[in-house]
């Protein structure tokens, strides 16, 4: 077997294949183990394509909600998701090493009957490997005939409404924040927390961008920014940001948000 052969890929909704795709997120818990180890493909709940793939490493014993609750980096399912029991038997761990989002997503047929496992057709098989043997090569080429690949669609075709504008600092640049001062009543008051992790919210929000995968995080209510912020360095990367710059963030549906950058004339 090739070494990035994949020939089983699994079904993951919103928001935790975002989170996986996005370095977020290393568990994928499930309701029992599987014998399976390796690299598998990671399907789009309702999109109907691969958009990335992982290697299955480990399956850890089930776990108790505490468990679950001190293991949140991992899986990133909120507390009161835990507690309610809404998650109750999604309590074991599938671990998971070398997440990677391929180029291009890949499209697939889903057979009948299948539950947990998806097996795939030899040549979904063949343009996924292509894939990554491009990206092991540093040299992505996306117009192979074994590609099937669809583009990635505009998150969730929201009608989007402005929220407000912040303009950049320096500052801002060098720390990788975005200043939500002005404008920070207007999100969800069960959205905002403390000034440190241990006293994070109750709810947390989701947020896009163009070029990167969804965000998933609550607000700081005594700095007044997003608390997670590794992903806004590869925003002002992608979209060579300066002092001055505005940043306008607007809301599509409840707890939905979009960020995008507007350069300063």
């Amino acid at each position: 077997m090739s070494e990035f052969e994949v020939q089983k890929a699994l079904v993951i909704d919103q928001p935790w294949i975002s989170l996986m795709l996005g370095s977020q997120k290393d568990w994928e818990m499930r309701s029992s183990s599987t014998a399976h180890r390796g690299w598998f493909g990671l399907i789009w709940k309702g999109m109907g394509s691969i958009y990335g793939v992982a290697r299955l490493v480990d399956v850890g014993s089930s776990l108790s909600p505490d468990e679950m609750v001190d293991a949140y980096e991992h899986h990133r399912i909120p507390e009161d998701m835990i507690r309610s029991g809404a998650v109750a038997k999604w309590n074991t761990p599938w671990k998971l090493a070398d997440v990677t989002r391929l180029p291009k997503p890949v499209r697939y047929k889903h057979p009948n009957g299948a539950v947990t496992w998806v097996n795939l057709d030899s040549s979904v098989s063949a343009a996924i490997q292509d894939q990554l043997l491009m990206l092991q090569k540093g040299t992505p080429n996306l117009e192979s005939p074994r590609n099937q690949t669809e583009d990635l669609p505009e998150s969730w075709h929201s009608v989007w409404r402005i929220v407000g504008e912040t303009s950049l600092t320096q500052g801002n640049i060098d720390h990788y924040h975005i200043y939500l001062r002005d404008f920070f009543d207007k999100f969800p008051t069960d959205a905002i927390g403390g000034s440190n992790k241990a006293l994070r919210a109750k709810r947390d929000i989701r947020v896009i961008w163009n070029g990167g995968p969804t965000v998933v995080t609550d607000l700081d209510g005594s700095k007044k920014f997003f608390r997670a912020r590794s992903w806004i360095r590869e925003f002002f990367r992608h979209n060579g940001v300066t002092a001055g710059d505005k940043v306008i963030v607007e809301v599509g549906a409840p707890y939905e948000y979009r960020v995008r950058h507007e350069k300063c004339q």
